[in-house]
C-alpha cells in the first residue's frame, strides 16, 4: 500500500520545498486563515515603509542640495579671498619696489581695485554663512577689515608723501602677524568647508541608498499582492478540490489512492487526516522499518561529516599559516592577555627574534628580547599596559615607531572578531626617505620656476585654460595670477592676438612638440603690442587627465624696437 504521508503540490511548490525546506515547513504549519492575513499584513507594512522611506528621501536630497551648495560656494569664496590676498601683497610690493610717481599711482589704484573686489567677496561669502562657521568667520573679517584699512592707508602714504614711506608702515611684525593670521584663518574655514562637503556627500549616498530601497520595497509590494494571490489558490480553492477528488475515489474502493496535503496543520491538512485515519494501523509497519533504515544511514553520514570537518580543520590551519609567512608585512596576532596566537617570518626579520618566540609566548618574552637586542629602550610594563587597555576598549591606532638602528616602522593595531588583536608591522624607512627626497625636489623645482627670466605659462590641453603661470609670465603679461589662472585666451586678449595663440595650441596638438622657437607679435591689452618668442611642449597625452601644455616665453620687443 502507498505511503499515507504523500501529497499533492501546486506547481512551484516542489522547488521552493527542495531550496528551502524549512521556510516552507514553517509556512505549512500556519492555518490558512494566518497565511491570508499574514500576507495581507505583510504587503501593509511594506507600504508604510514605502512611504516613510519616500519623505526620508526627499528629505535626504533636500539635504544634500543645501550643504552641496553651500560647502562649493564656501570653498569658492575661499580660493577668491586668497588669491586676492596674494594679489594685493603683490601690488604692494610693486608700490615699495617703484620709484616714479606714476607707476606707484598706477600699483596703488589697482591695489584699491583689488581692495574692493576683496570686500565684495567678503560681502557675498556672509550671506552664505552658517552656524558651523560663524565664529570663525566674524574672526576672519574683523581681520580682513584691519588688512583693507592697512592697505589703503599705504596706498595714501605712497601717493602723498613716498614709497619709502609706505614700504616703512608695511614692513613691520604687526603687519606680518595680521597675514600669518588670515592664512591660519583660510586653512580653518576652507577645513569646515571640507567637513561640510563630505556630510554633503554622505547625505548624497544616503539618499543613492533609499532610492535602491525604494526600488526593493516596491518589488517588495508586488511580491506580497502576488504572495496573496498565490496563497489563496494554493491554500484554499485547489487543496478543497483535490481532497474532494481523492474522497470519491476512497467512496469508489481504491485504498491505495494517494491523499493530498496530509503534511499540513493548517484547516486543509486536518481534513485530509480525517480521510487518512483509518489507513493509519497498515502504514504503521512500514513507517517504522523507513524509520530504522533512516537512523542508520544518519548515524553513517555523522561520521562523514566528522571526518570531513577535521580534513577541513587541518587544511584551514595550513592555509592560515602559508598566508600570513607570505605577506610582506610583519603580523603578530594576540588574544586579550597579549599572549602570542600567531605570528609570521617577516615579524620576526623586523625584529630578529629566535625561534623560541612562538604560538604561545607573550608579548612582554618579545619585548625583553629587543631590549636585550638594543632594538627597545622604552618601559615595557607601560608599553605592555596600554596594548592590553587598548585590547580591552577593541581601540585600532595607527603609528609609527623608530629603531635605534634608523628604521622607521609603521605600526597598525586592530581588534579581531572574538576577542583578539593583530597588528602589521612594515618597515617603510625607505618610503620615509625618499617622501624627504621628493618633497625637497620639488622645492626646488617651484623657487627655480619662479626666479628664472623666461614667462613659464600651463594650459590644460582639453579646454585651453591657464592653470599656472610665474612671475615672469605675470610681468609679460601685465596681469596677476589671480586674473589670468582659469581664464581661456579669449577672455584675456583682444581676438587676433587670441585666434592666434589658439592656433599656435591647435598647431602643438598635431606636431605633438615644438621643439623650435616661433616669433609672434600680438596685441597685449595691458602692454600694448608686443613681439615674443615662444618655444611650446606637451606634458602627457589626450587620453590622461594630466594633458598640459607648457610655453616659455621670452619678451622680445626692446630688441626688436632698438634694431629697428
Amino acid at each position: 500500500m502507498a505511503a499515507a504521508t504523500s501529497s499533492t503540490q501546486m506547481p512551484g511548490i516542489g522547488v521552493l520545498r527542495k531550496i528551502a525546506p524549512g521556510l516552507v515547513r514553517s509556512i505549512d504549519d500556519l492555518t490558512v486563515t494566518e497565511k491570508v492575513y499574514g500576507t495581507v499584513i505583510g504587503l501593509i507594512i511594506v507600504t508604510t515603509v514605502l512611504l516613510v522611506m519616500s519623505i526620508q528621501t526627499v528629505r535626504l536630497q533636500t539635504g544634500y542640495r543645501h550643504l552641496q551648495t553651500s560647502s562649493a560656494k564656501a570653498a569658492n569664496n575661499v580660493g577668491r579671498v586668497n588669491g586676492l590676498i596674494y594679489a594685493i601683497v603683490m601690488e604692494s610690493r610693486g608700490i615699495y619696489m617703484s620709484t616714479e610717481r606714476k607707476k606707484v599711482k598706477q600699483y596703488g589704484d589697482e591695489l584699491l581695485k583689488r581692495n574692493a573686489e576683496l570686500a565684495g567677496v567678503l560681502a557675498n561669502w556672509e550671506a552664505t554663512v552658517l552656524s558651523d562657521d560663524k565664529e570663525q568667520f566674524t574672526a576672519f573679517k574683523r581681520r580682513i577689515a584691519q588688512f583693507i584699512d592697512f592697505r589703503k592707508e599705504l596706498v595714501r602714504l605712497a601717493v602723498d608723501v613716498s614709497p619709502a614711506a609706505a614700504r616703512e608702515l608695511g614692513d613691520n611684525d604687526a603687519n606680518r602677524t595680521l597675514r600669518t593670521q588670515l592664512n591660519v584663518d583660510l586653512e580653518a574655514l576652507a577645513k569646515i568647508y571640507n567637513e561640510r562637503a563630505r556630510e554633503a556627500a554622505e547625505l548624497g549616498d544616503q539618499g543613492r541608498y533609499a532610492s535602491w530601497y525604494l526600488l526593493m520595497l516596491g518589488f517588495g509590494a508586488m511580491i506580497f499582492a502576488a504572495l496573496n494571490v498565490f496563497v489563496v489558490k494554493t491554500s484554499v480553492v485547489g487543496p478543497v478540490s483535490e481532497i474532494a477528488q481523492a474522497t470519491d475515489r476512497i467512496a469508489a474502493g481504491n485504498l491505495d489512492s494517494e491523499i493530498p496535503y496530509c503534511y499540513r496543520a493548517d484547516e486543509i491538512g486536518r481534513l485530509a487526516l480525517a480521510v487518512l485515519n483509518f489507513r493509519n494501523a497498515v502504514s504503521r509497519n512500514v513507517e517504522l522499518e523507513q524509520l530504522g533504515r533512516g537512523t542508520a544511514k544518519q548515524r553513517d553520514t555523522a561520521i562523514d561529516e566528522r571526518d570531513k570537518f577535521n580534513d577541513k580543520y587541518l587544511a584551514t590551519k595550513w592555509q592560515l599559516s602559508a598566508a600570513i609567512n607570505s605577506m610582506p608585512q610583519g603580523i603578530i596576532m594576540l588574544d586579550a592577555k597579549a599572549t602570542v596566537l600567531a605570528i609570521n617570518d617577516p615579524y620576526r626579520k623586523i625584529y630578529s627574534l629566535p625561534a623560541t618566540i612562538k604560538a604561545g609566548s607573550s608579548l612582554e618574552d618579545i619585548l625583553q628580547h629587543r631590549v636585550e637586542s638594543g632594538l627597545f629602550t622604552g618601559d615595557i610594563k607601560k608599553v605592555l599596559a596600554g596594548i592590553v587597555e587598548r585590547i580591552a576598549k577593541r581601540q585600532p591606532t595607527f603609528h609609527e615607531i623608530e629603531l635605534s638602528d634608523g628604521r622607521t616602522i609603521s605600526i597598525q593595531e586592530r581588534a579581531m572578531e572574538g576577542g583578539g588583536w593583530v597588528a602589521l608591522h612594515e618597515d617603510v624607512t625607505a618610503s620615509r626617505q625618499h617622501q624627504r627626497i621628493l618633497e625637497r625636489t620639488e622645492q626646488f623645482l617651484v623657487t627655480v620656476v619662479e626666479n628664472i627670466p623666461e614667462g613659464i605659462v600651463v594650459k590644460d590641453a582639453r579646454n585651453l585654460r591657464y592653470v599656472f603661470v610665474n612671475k615672469a609670465a605675470e610681468t609679460m603679461i601685465g596681469m596677476s595670477r589671480a586674473e589670468i589662472m582659469g581664464k581661456t585666451a579669449r577672455e584675456l586678449f583682444p581676438v587676433a592676438a587670441a585666434e592666434l595663440i589658439e592656433r599656435r595650441d591647435r598647431e602643438l596638438i598635431e606636431r605633438k612638440q615644438q621643439a623650435e622657437v616661433i616669433v609672434d607679435t600680438v596685441d597685449n591689452p595691458v602692454r600694448g603690442r608686443r613681439t615674443i618668442a615662444v618655444r611650446r611642449l606637451q606634458v602627457g597625452g589626450p587620453d590622461r587627465e594630466s594633458h598640459l601644455f607648457v610655453s616659455m616665453v621670452e619678451d622680445r620687443t626692446d630688441q626688436v624696437n632698438t634694431a629697428a
